[in-house]
């Protein structure tokens, strides 16, 4: 039997990998995936990858990117989640600030440097035309991280994922005053390039099982309660959340969403001219994408 050392946001969006490993489909394959639940977020499963103690990742598109093309050591498998991220704006609860503009000029809590609260800090700067240079973070670990340096005066904002937040915004240990939403696909499944080599076809199979159980849970009326149940969420949000996400169901891997995302990253000088070239070959396998 095959074993591979996979990590995860523990998060509703990665319902379809937990399933597929829970109801024995990837075993059945004689493929043992074990998953990490990964709280820190994208930054702590580039430095798994990194490290080695992971071999795959599901994470966030513009981190994993930034990290290949500076000389991380994987490849993008595929695109997983196909919609964009929504991401919550959150300050302090008992804050005066209630627009999205109003958080100019405040300190970021961020997970780690390079996680997609850091990147996401500079994408919204970007788009409200504000200089990105005067950035200023606070390195927070996770989400729990970031909520306390709301409620500690530590940070005046934080980035996160609205659904996963909304129960904290409804136990007031903060308030949700707008969003940001990601211009590219927001999830991709990543390799370390040993073991890819070693077994693309095999794992490229594994991601077809799990974009068939996603396609199920998709379609199935009941899985929002579900949903609702395994990721403490009120039911009307998961409802929501799910009518607005799409994973991949065609296991397609197209290039035009990670052109925008490089594209962004080079706009934003958070990689280089150097880096940036020959972006194609750096994050992909001929065989994993459509060019």
């Amino acid at each position: 039997m095959k074993k591979f050392r996979i990590g995860g946001v523990p998060e509703h969006f990665n319902l379809p990998w937990r399933l597929a490993i829970e109801e024995g489909r990837i075993a059945d394959m004689d493929v043992e995936m074990h998953w990490s639940d990964m709280a820190g977020g994208t930054g702590q499963m580039i430095k798994g990858l990194q490290a080695g103690t992971l071999d795959i990742a599901v994470l966030l598109t513009e981190g994993i990117t930034k990290a290949i093309l500076e000389g991380l050591d994987c490849k993008i498998l595929n695109v997983y989640v196909t919609t964009p991220l929504r991401w919550g704006i959150h300050v302090p609860f008992n804050s005066e600030m209630k627009r999205p503009e109003d958080i100019k000029d405040q300190t970021f809590a961020i997970s780690r440097e390079g996680s997609g609260s850091h990147l996401m800090a500079y994408v919204n700067s970007l788009q409200r035309g504000w200089n990105t240079n005067e950035l200023v973070f606070n390195i927070v670990g996770d989400i729990y991280g970031g909520l306390w340096a709301l409620e500690n005066n530590e940070a005046g904002v934080f980035l996160w994922e609205k659904y996963t937040t909304h129960p904290f915004v409804e136990q007031n240990k903060c308030k949700c005053i707008g969003e940001v939403v990601t211009p590219w696909p927001c999830f991709v499944v990543a390799v370390r390039n040993e073991v890819l080599e070693k077994h693309e076809e095999l794992l490229s199979k594994v991601f077809n099982i799990v974009s068939q159980t996603a396609k199920e849970i998709k379609e199935d009326e009941k899985s929002s309660d579900n949903i609702a149940w395994r990721y403490s969420l009120d039911p009307q949000q998961a409802k929501s959340w799910l009518s607005e996400t799409n994973w991949n169901y065609t296991s397609e891997n197209p290039i035009e969403g990670y052109e925008v995302v490089v594209d962004y990253l080079a706009k934003l000088n958070l990689i280089t001219e150097a880096q940036k070239e020959g972006w194609k070959e750096k994050l992909f396998n001929k065989s994993s994408v459509s060019l």
